[in-house]
């Protein structure tokens, strides 16, 4: 007889930890957990920023709810959710990590695009906690404004990215920019250090994002609910 058949407990855990795992089997699921990593937000927010119908946004929201992935709170006529927790932003990042080792696919897309852009090592968020101390760098938050809103890193200067070669005659040129946004993959960090050493700025990356920041136990400022 199987043991994982009937109703044994590990049977009716492997079901609720395979319902986890279908939850996250959606591209469009993946992406709205890194944008809800941003900060909370209501279903229309996340349609418009997704780039979805309000019906295809609720119907993905209700499989993260239903998976715990996802919490929710309604204030008025509006629902907004969040990531149920930290372990969720971590779980994601695994996954992204286990791809990257494993699927020959990802390492393709990872040396094509983001390593084309920017083959260089990024800045720990160690060295520019102390390097943002010490008044060396500048920190730029490339996300947009609403982001940026709900919570950033301390100190850090808010410029979008479509906004970049508006405000560059505004940074200072004798330091160092630090540019961070949503994580590991999000191009917006990619593409703004891209712009800057084009322009002969000393530009970097921050390793990973903002959530992952926050998640790792460093300060952060201006932090609020929905977006």
């Amino acid at each position: 007889m199987n043991k994982l058949s009937g109703q044994s407990p590990k049977f009716r855990l492997f079901e609720q930890f395979a319902g986890v795992a279908k939850a996250l089997s959606h591209v469009h699921r993946l992406e709205m957990l890194e944008l809800l990593a941003q900060g909370e937000r209501n279903v229309e927010s996340l349609a418009q920023v997704a780039g979805l119908s309000v019906a295809n946004t609720s119907r993905h929201l209700q499989l993260l709810r239903l998976a715990g992935l996802v919490a929710s709170r309604k204030t008025g006529l509006y629902v907004y959710y969040r990531v149920a927790g930290d372990d969720v932003i971590d779980l994601l990042r695994s996954l992204q990590r286990t791809g990257e080792r494993h699927m020959g696919e990802v390492g393709r897309v990872v040396s094509g695009y983001f390593k084309d852009r920017d083959s260089l090592e990024p800045v720990s968020r160690k060295e520019l906690r102390q390097r943002s101390k010490d008044g060396l760098v500048t920190v730029l938050d490339v996300r947009p404004a609403e982001e940026y809103e709900s919570g950033h890193i301390p100190g850090a200067i808010n410029v979008p990215l479509k906004e970049i070669e508006k405000y560059m005659a505004d940074l200072p040129r004798g330091k160092d920019v630090i540019a961070y946004c949503r994580g590991a993959y999000c191009v917006l960090a990619f593409e703004a250090v891209a712009i800057l050493r084009e322009k002969g700025f000393g530009a970097w990356r921050l390793e990973e994002g903002y959530p992952e920041w926050k998640v790792a136990g460093y300060p952060v400022e201006g932090e609020h609910k929905d977006l």
